[in-house]
């Protein structure tokens, strides 16, 4: 399948030619083709497509209500409703109350539908993982950048020329770096307090620890080569981080791993754990661990593709919440 990629990206906005339009068009529907979607029981789920995504969005924390549901998936409120009844009869998902509107229902997955999401992420993956490895590096390279970019593209499409998401227009500008940044300290707690009052109900004793926890380490950064600190920003604005924290016996902890709720979505997370683990390997860490809650099950995927397995839960009380702590672990690939 080939993009006529020599004209595509030589024309002027104002010259685009319909026969480059019409070769995008059928490549997409290709793709949608090759993907399944036309299938009335995609992924083998026995669900329907609408379905299946409403099952990715809730499971990678993306959509956490029903009216954050229909907005991603361009449905009508009541097709929403309809829908999410049927997969609570299924047993696929829970709604419960929200905090501090009662009328609002925080969706989550049950332990079947986490099962089915496993299953679902894992056919989409081998799907496009056996698509890339035909492709050379450089193809690689151009599929991942392109589809971003059209896909923001075609988010925005329905708006006037400059008037969409300024973070989506600049994504494109997205710099992942290494080190310390001025005020990333203040940054990636501000994240942090941001996204864990809303998901978990932590309050100023979390945000405290982590500014705290965080500065300590700061300041120990070049102690050791293993200390590393990664981030991605788009100007001089940070809108993610990941940090490796050397323990004894050559060992290591990832710690404050974060993303901005604009770029969620966007394979930033993925891209910021592979920098990362890469600086473990290169260092020789037999083994890196990190510590993160049931029930963040974006977060929990990400550390699975990226080689983490999990080796203890623990339920108890975190920050005045009754949560089940989980620690992760994973081996060098040479070493472990």
């Amino acid at each position: 399948m080939r993009l006529a990629g020599s004209r595509l990206g030589l024309h002027h906005a104002t010259m685009i030619q319909t026969s480059d339009i019409d070769t995008l068009r059928a490549a997409s529907r290709n793709v949608v083709r090759r993907l399944g979607f036309m299938r009335s029981d995609l992924a083998a789920t026995g669900l329907a497509p609408s379905a299946v995504h409403a099952v990715l969005e809730i499971g990678g924390n993306t959509a956490t209500t029903a009216r954050d549901l229909s907005e991603a998936l361009g449905l009508e409120k009541s097709t929403v409703s309809r829908m999410l009844a049927r997969l609570q009869r299924q047993g696929l998902i829970t709604a419960t109350a929200a905090k501090p509107d009662p009328r609002l229902k925080t969706l989550q997955l049950t332990e079947d539908g986490q099962r089915l999401f496993a299953r679902i992420e894992t056919f989409g993956r081998r799907q496009v993982r056996r698509a890339l490895e035909r492709l050379t590096t450089e193809e690689r390279n151009t599929v991942y950048q392109g589809m971003l970019s059209y896909a923001r593209a075609l988010g925005t499409s329905e708006a006037p020329i400059g008037a969409g998401d300024p973070l989506a227009a600049q994504a494109q500008d997205l710099q992942l770096g290494a080190g310390y940044l001025p005020a990333l300290l203040g940054r990636v707690t501000e994240l942090h307090a941001r996204y864990y009052s809303r998901a978990v109900g932590f309050g100023a004793a979390f945000e405290c620890c982590v500014a705290g926890e965080m500065a300590g380490f700061l300041a120990r950064l070049d102690e050791t080569p293993v200390n590393a600190t990664f981030h991605a920003r788009i100007g001089a604005t940070v809108h993610g981080s990941v940090s490796i924290e050397a323990r004894p016996e050559g060992q290591a902890a990832l710690r404050w791993f974060i993303l901005s709720d604009e770029t969620r979505g966007l394979g930033l997370g993925r891209r910021l754990l592979d920098r990362a683990m890469a600086h473990v390997d290169d260092q020789n860490v037999t083994r890196t661990e990190l510590w993160t809650f049931r029930g963040l099950d974006a977060a929990r995927h990400l550390y699975e593709a990226a080689g983490f397995e999990l080796v203890e839960e623990t339920p108890g009380t975190h920050w005045g919440k009754d949560l089940v702590g989980l620690r992760y672990a994973r081996s060098h690939p040479d070493l472990g």
